[in-house]
């Protein structure tokens, strides 16, 4: 019910078609339709998002719009706008590949914050640890500690399961937790290609819970992927949408929209960037899970 409050609500905001409207005010406003539609890519967390946003602005269903919202995930995100492939992203952090790459396209783009999220570590919810410091994370990860009875838990190995290279949440884990720190090189087993892999992974690896792993809190809380896995808390404090917005959880990083630096004003995917970055945006974002930047009523 809320959704469909809410929907109405946006599309008379932001221009999207009006049904029955006439008269001036109607038309000043930008419709978007499936023909002028930004071509958006980004992130796997941020897929939900984006089926929200298309179906709020063009007045249709998640389903009918679904074919605006094929996400390439992150790097490949971030390689089609640079190459004019994709007009506007919603995505996680590039990772310095991406950076490369921009640079030697002579590429510029607008980035900004439109959420913030958390990197998440999870494990089979019958391991009996709750809570890491951050030095025993970066101890796990870089293979100093490797029995769980060396932070608490059960005499049991390690299994520390990590992303593919590109991935965001391999960008964020790096940047977030590690801070410079050298990763262990894991087996090819233990690098997960996507996040639900990566938790599957985890929650069944060999019936025991001997496994660790990490995603965005998104993807682990609000898509209910970590059925029969826990999140832990780190030095004392769980993830949450209020220890996240304030702050007080450790591992965070925005969520950014970004175009091509040179979008004329008028241009659909500047209208699209400006209005995920205003109030009515913001709403949506923060009615969909995600933590928004700004305050939210209520």
């Amino acid at each position: 019910m809320a959704l469909g409050a809410a929907g109405a609500l946006l599309l008379a905001g932001c221009g999207a078609p009006q049904q029955g409207g006439s008269g001036s005010a109607a038309e000043d406003v930008f419709t978007f339709t499936q023909d002028n539609f930004p071509r958006i890519d980004g992130s796997t967390s941020t897929v939900p998002l984006a089926q929200a946003i298309c179906s709020v602005l063009l007045g249709e269903s998640r389903e009918d719009v679904a074919d605006l919202t094929q996400f390439s995930k992150t790097t490949a995100s971030y390689e089609a706008l640079i190459y004019g492939e994709k007009d506007l992203l919603i995505a996680a952090e590039p990772a310095q590949s991406v950076l490369e790459s921009k640079e030697s396209q002579g590429f510029v783009w607008k980035m900004e914050p439109f959420a913030i999220e958390g990197l998440v570590f999870v494990v089979n919810a019958n391991n009996p640890v709750d809570s890491l410091s951050v030095e025993q994370v970066q101890k796990i990860y870089t293979g100093e500690i490797t029995n769980w009875s060396q932070v608490g838990g059960e005499d049991r190995d390690i299994i520390p399961f990590q992303r593919n290279p590109e991935a965001g949440s391999q960008a964020l884990m790096k940047k977030l937790v590690m801070d410079g720190l050298e990763m262990m090189e894991p087996p090819v087993d233990y690098t997960a290609g996507s996040m639900s892999s990566l938790l599957e992974g985890v929650r069944q690896y060999d019936n025991s819970p001997a496994a660790i792993g990490y995603t965005v809190y998104y993807y682990a809380h609000d898509m209910e992927m970590a059925q029969g896995l826990k999140l832990l808390s780190i030095d004392g404090t769980a993830p949450s949408p209020d220890t996240i917005r304030s702050g007080e959880y450790p591992f965070l990083n925005p969520y950014y929209a970004v175009m091509d630096k040179d979008e004329a004003e008028d241009s659909p995917a500047r209208i699209l960037y400006d209005w995920l970055l205003g109030e009515e945006g913001q709403s949506l974002v923060a009615q969909e899970g995600y933590v928004s930047i700004l305050e939210q009523e209520g």
